[in-house]
């Protein structure tokens, strides 16, 4: 069965999307599009702007969807997914490759969440560490009985968890990590506090265009960050995006359950190849590819 994966922030590069504009007349025609509704020229960005420019929230998370959504849309019938899933940001590129959301619903809602995230980074000093080489239930006991907020945030792969929260509360457990053990905890290059209770605010307002929004059914199952389960029923997805922003990105689980449930191709759509080195790592014997 094939699935199909789509990165989240962190994925992008400079010139990335370029190709597809100038190969395909309906990728220029989405990215045109994409213009007019951000209300700027974000291709520019995409294909000419430097690291600096790309790392801005209001950016990134864009420029990741458009580059995810218009690959996946100009495979044509070569996109044919048994179930589809996407680490966080890449939920949504996720779910409007599979027809759950409209192009144009997904990017202001992708614009949206990127806004509010960006906002509430600004209200407190909050970051997030890679941790390296310890067992989760270690990471998730560190976390809760270290004094101020910190909590799992990114179940990338086994032995590869990110934390989040308060800036001195992750750089604490940070310490206690290696005290444990880690052979890193390594404090992350991040705006703020990304899949912990320090995104209420930007939940709250994300939460009120989600609302808003007009959710389909998708043409297969998207397996979601919060619940790792296959999701089909609008109503329950639009519920998962929303708790999504505080709660953790259940990655390793969500590749586990795509396998058990027969899962025997994972194709990557959008920028990097980041998904697919997880996968192998989660298990070994599964089969990778990055879309063409």
């Amino acid at each position: 069965m094939k699935a199909y994966i789509f990165p989240g922030q962190g994925a992008q590069f400079t010139g990335m999307g370029k190709e597809l504009y100038e190969q395909s007349d309906l990728a220029q025609e989405l990215f045109e599009r994409a213009n007019a509704i951000l209300g700027f020229r974000i291709t520019d960005i995409m294909f000419e702007g430097t690291a600096d420019q790309l790392k801005e929230t209001r950016v990134t998370q864009p420029a990741v969807f458009l580059h995810s959504v218009i690959m996946a849309k100009t495979m044509n019938e070569s996109f044919k997914p048994n179930m589809v899933a996407g680490h966080s940001l890449g939920e949504f590129s996720a779910l409007v490759a599979a027809g759950g959301l409209s192009f144009e619903e997904g990017l202001r809602l992708v614009s949206t969440r990127a806004l509010a995230m960006q906002k509430a980074c600004e209200i407190k000093p909050s970051t997030m560490a890679a941790v390296l080489g310890l067992d989760d239930h270690i990471v998730e006991e560190i976390c809760a009985t270290t004094d101020g907020i910190v909590v799992p945030a990114n179940y990338n792969c086994p032995g590869q968890l990110v934390i989040s929260g308060e800036t001195v509360a992750v750089e604490m457990a940070c310490q206690a990590m290696r005290v444990a053990g880690a052979k890193r905890a390594l404090v992350l290059p991040v705006g703020g506090a990304f899949h912990s209770p320090l995104m209420e605010p930007a939940r709250e307002e994300l939460a009120a265009a989600i609302e808003k929004a007009d959710f389909a059914k998708p043409i297969c199952a998207i397996y979601q960050n919060v619940t790792a389960s296959a999701v089909q029923d609008p109503e329950q997805i639009r519920k998962n995006l929303i708790t999504q922003l505080t709660a953790p990105v259940k990655w390793t689980q969500t590749v586990r359950q795509m396998i058990a449930d027969g899962a025997t191709l994972f194709t990557e759509v959008g920028p990097g190849n980041v998904l697919q080195g997880l996968v192998k790592k989660i298990d070994k014997e599964a089969e990778v590819a990055g879309a063409n």
